[in-house]
């Protein structure tokens, strides 16, 4: 009888003494992923990093503390962790095959908020839509069209095509083609549409108008006028550039020919 309450004291004493320690060690990681969390993000934000991301990045290094402080207290029990690891493997790879878009959207957007090809904001044309930023989530990228229409993309469209932010820069080169008579002269001509140029409100003054031959098509002598504006007076300003080199070729008596075509009949 007293051996079995020896052995029986020694048992209590040895397991209480485990789990007092296994919830000490829990406790301690709980806080420490708490801490960490907060850090990460904190600093990640402090780099201008994207809060969502960096929300993300923080809780997942939490939720990467607190099961590997699991699996650390059931090995303390000597319970075999190698065949929990193995299933905790297999569902999530079981979990990645039937996610694998949504999770290839995820990686696309975590990449799109890391290296930001755009911003909230930038007029984009992104998987063959055009539009201004609204939103870049996790999953999606939002569009706002010129005609007011929301168009969401998926992150993996988004990323595995060619992406071309138009208003990356603050100044934009505005090209405006013409083409005029073969019977027009060409440095008259030059002179009459680099004044036109010249006129045109809204140009950047460090930038300097070019005027390019640009070649002889079918019907006419085709011209380039290549002026620079502020990103945000690009419409504007190639409007009124339109709009000055028909006015300038008119005045100049410089004619802007129809395509024509000369038709021969052989009797």
């Amino acid at each position: 009888m007293d051996l079995s309450v020896a052995s029986l004291q020694t048992l209590v004493t040895t397991y209480a003494l485990r789990v007092i320690g296994v919830v000490i060690f829990l406790v301690l990681a709980w806080i420490v992923a708490g801490f960490l969390r907060g850090f990460i993000s904190k600093r990640l934000m402090d780099q201008n990093f994207d809060p969502a991301l960096s929300k993300f990045f923080g809780n997942l290094v939490r939720i990467s503390i607190l099961i590997m402080a699991m699996i650390s207290a059931l090995a303390g029990f000597g319970v075999e962790t190698t065949s929990f690891a193995a299933v905790l493997a297999g569902a999530g790879l079981a979990i990645g095959m039937a996610l694998q878009g949504s999770l290839s959207n995820f990686a696309a957007g975590v990449l799109l908020l890391t290296f930001r090809p755009f911003k909230t904001g930038d007029v984009v044309s992104v998987a063959g839509q055009t539009g201004k930023v609204s939103e870049i989530e996790l999953f999606t990228t939002a569009l706002d069209t010129a005609d007011n229409r929301r168009i969401i993309v998926p992150n993996g469209a988004v990323l595995s095509s060619v992406i071309e932010n138009i208003t990356f820069h603050p100044k934009r080169r505005v090209d405006v083609l013409v083409g005029t008579d073969y019977g027009a002269d060409l440095k008259q001509t030059r002179e009459v549409l680099t004044s036109a140029a010249a006129s045109v409100d809204g140009l950047l003054a460090d930038e300097k108008s070019v005027i390019v031959l640009t070649g002889l098509g079918a019907s006419s002598v085709d011209w380039q006028v290549r002026v620079w504006a502020k990103t945000e007076d690009y419409w504007a300003v190639k409007e009124a550039c339109t709009v000055a080199v028909k006015d300038a070729l008119d005045a100049a008596g410089i004619g802007i020919p129809f395509p024509q075509m000369d038709v021969h009949l052989d009797k």
